[in-house]
């Protein structure tokens, strides 16, 4: 390692002391600074040897005054389920430790008049360099024409394709569902409840679709009576437990569009003396921290939301981070789903 050189008379060095060491300009610093692509190897190798040597730090107030965006990523949400976004907000995290940037969490009012209005003051009054929008306000098309307007990049993070590769992170959840749900048809399941996930949520709709498809599959149908509306909380599983295993017919299985509405149903079923999964199995989605906290731990789909919250920040701001993503950017930025098997699924009882 090159030893330290202090600029003149001892203070600490400036962008003029490196760019008078590497023999380039000021602006040439500043742009390998800023991980600019438009520099040779040799010039962006001469000045990081510079910057090495004098042991020069960028002053973040004058880069953020140079870029005219703060070194800042907004995640914006309006999501019921807290996990959710605390898993998304690590993968973010994860993948900007080593770097410059920060993260700022900011909830908003999806059902407010004012929205858009909200969004852009808080937009330009934080100047972030982009912005992360957690479903369901990324299926608003208006907030990104409100971030493109604006000079924020932005992504989008879906349960399914609602944008371009470079605007978008998506899993396959009508895939994994419908996946899950077979499995139960092949277990011996007949008679299968759904408890849907909030109305306006393409998540929600998404996952219905998987289910509805494997049973249409199955030459079998969702009665009204084994259909729960729900909206990923626990006590809208307690509801669609009481509703669904209170019937003169109860279901052998029942899926969850969620892991905290799964355990509001099982919790009904421990209350009424009904055995998981002996009497009654139970799918979840989401594989969050609650699925391993409750008994039998819950059989489930892993939404992989801590490595979408990653690939986002990675999607977002490449020139930020280090590696960069390689490979197909469309398939990339799809990231799959998978089956998580554990306790709280059996054949049913007759078999």
């Amino acid at each position: 390692m090159a030893a330290q050189t202090r600029g003149p008379r001892g203070k600490q060095p400036t962008i003029n002391d490196v760019a008078a060491l590497a023999g380039v300009s000021k602006k040439t610093v500043s742009r390998v600074i800023n991980r600019s692509e438009f520099l040779t190897d040799k010039t962006r190798t001469a000045v990081e040897k510079a910057i090495e040597q004098l042991g020069f730090v960028p002053n973040p107030q004058a880069r953020a005054l140079a870029f005219r965006r703060n070194f800042l990523i907004a995640l914006l949400h309006d999501n019921p389920n807290a996990q959710t976004v605390l898993n998304f907000q690590h993968g973010v995290l994860d993948a900007i430790r080593d770097s410059d940037l920060a993260l700022l969490v900011r909830p908003v009012d999806r059902g407010s008049d004012r929205l858009l209005d909200d969004v852009r003051a808080f937009l330009e009054k934080q100047r972030p360099i982009g912005a992360l929008l957690l479903p369901p306000i990324s299926e608003n098309d208006d907030l990104a024409t409100l971030c493109e307007d604006l000079g924020v990049r932005y992504v989008r993070i879906g349960s399914a394709r609602i944008d371009d590769a470079k605007h978008c992170i998506s899993s396959n959840d009508r895939e994994m569902v419908a996946e899950a749900v077979r499995g139960l048809v092949e277990l011996g399941h007949r008679r299968i409840g759904f408890v849907r996930g909030p109305v306006g949520f393409r998540s929600a709709a998404e996952r219905e679709e998987g289910f509805r498809e494997a049973l249409a599959g199955a030459a079998l149908e969702l009665p009204d009576d084994l259909h729960a509306p729900g909206d990923y909380c626990y006590p809208a599983g307690i509801e669609a437990g009481e509703a669904l295993l209170s019937l003169a017919e109860p279901p052998t299985a029942i899926f969850c569009s969620n892991d905290e509405m799964a355990a509001g149903v099982m919790s009904v079923a421990h209350g009424k003396g009904i055995r998981v999964p002996g009497e009654l199995s139970i799918i979840g989605f989401d594989d969050s921290p609650t699925a391993t906290h409750i008994w039998p731990a819950l059989s489930t789909v892993r939404w992989p939301i801590r490595e979408m919250g990653i690939r986002a920040a990675q999607t977002l701001v490449p020139d930020f981070l280090s590696p960069r993503i390689e490979g197909d950017g469309d398939k990339s930025n799809i990231l799959a789903s998978t089956f998580v098997e554990r306790q709280s699924v059996a054949p049913p009882p007759d078999r």
